[in-house]
This record gives C-alpha cells, structure tokens and sequence, in this order.
C-alpha cells in the first residue's frame, strides 16, 4: 500500500514565507523551488477499476492488484510541467487590480500635500496676525502716552486759565463780573 505514495510529490513540512507585492507593482514570484513543479498529472486508473462510475485511486477498491510501477507514471518531461508557484502568481497577477489603490495612494498624496500647504499658509497668516497685534499694541501704547500728555496738557491748561480768571476778577472785579453775564462759562456734565 505504501508503494502508490511514493509517486507522488513530496511537500515540505513547515510555513513557507509568502512574498507580498511592494507599492504599485506587480508580484513577481522568486526563483523556481523543486517543491514547486509537478511533471505531470497523477495516473489514471483504468476503465476497469471504478466504483460507482468514479475512478478512485485507493488499493482497497480496485480488484486487480494495481500498485503502479515506473513506467505507469512517466516523469521523463514528456510532459510540459505545471509550475504552481508561476499559475497562482498569475492567478493573483489577474485577479489583483492595482488601478484603484494607485488611485487611492495618488488622492492620499495629493490631499496630504493640500493639508501642507493649508496648514503652511495658516502658519504665514498666524504670523502676520502676531505682526499685526503687536503692530495695534505699539499704536495703542502711543496713544495712551498721547492721551496723558493731553490729558497733563489740558490740566496745566485749566490750572493757568483759572488763575488768570482768579487774578481778573481781584483786580477787575467790576468788569468780570459784567463780562460772566455776557459771557457765561460752559456747563460741564
């Protein structure tokens, strides 16, 4: 019974890494293993031994003491071999469409290159906004040091007219009085 596995290929026991295709590429599969071509397609059984109209490739079904030999399976390269690893590469290739995810990276690069640029000129109109209100500041310091010295202006002002109108009234206390009835003073509120 043994002898019918000894026909057919040997696969290595353990995970073999899977190579994933890089950005925008295609997979392109890695040089051949011999683990990966099969010569030729298992024997058939003959017309004679099937069960149910299904040909089964088991000892215990078959009547006649099919235990196959070499020249049943022919691995001489009659045959052109399948190579796996090359038809599920193909497979993938034709299957896997890289148009939707080129797309996809080009509108990521271009909306992230529109965000640099957004957050570039929020930065220059951040400064100039900085730029500005230090600019008011200074504006508005000067005018508060503008304010007082109008304000210590007025006052000084205010001071030397009430002594001028302190010091006509005591020596002119006729003609100021006629001249405050003409004339009256301005009411403050």
């Amino acid at each position: 019974m043994s002898s019918t596995h000894a026909y057919y290929p040997s696969y290595p026991s353990g995970p073999l890494p899977i190579n994933m295709p890089q950005k925008g590429g295609y997979y392109y599969p890695h040089p051949q293993h011999a683990y990966g071509r099969v010569s030729a397609s298992p024997p058939e059984a003959p017309e004679s031994v099937t069960t149910s109209g299904v040909p089964s490739y088991e000892p215990s079904a078959t009547s006649s003491s099919y235990a196959g030999s070499a020249s049943d399976y022919d691995s001489s390269g009659t045959t052109t071999g399948v190579d796996l690893i090359d038809y599920m590469g193909d497979r993938i290739n034709g299957s896997f469409n890289p148009t939707p995810l080129d797309r996809s990276l080009a509108r990521q690069a271009q909306t992230s290159g529109e965000l640099n640029a957004k957050h570039r000129e929020l930065m220059e109109l951040q400064a100039l906004a900085q730029q500005r209100l230090a600019g008011a500041r200074v504006n508005f310091a000067d005018g508060m040091r503008a304010a007082k010295d109008v304000q210590k202006d007025l006052q000084w002002t205010q001071k030397r007219v009430d002594a001028l109108n302190t010091r006509a009234a005591r020596k002119y206390p006729e003609q100021y009085k006629t001249a405050q009835h003409r004339y009256p003073a301005p009411v403050d509120y």
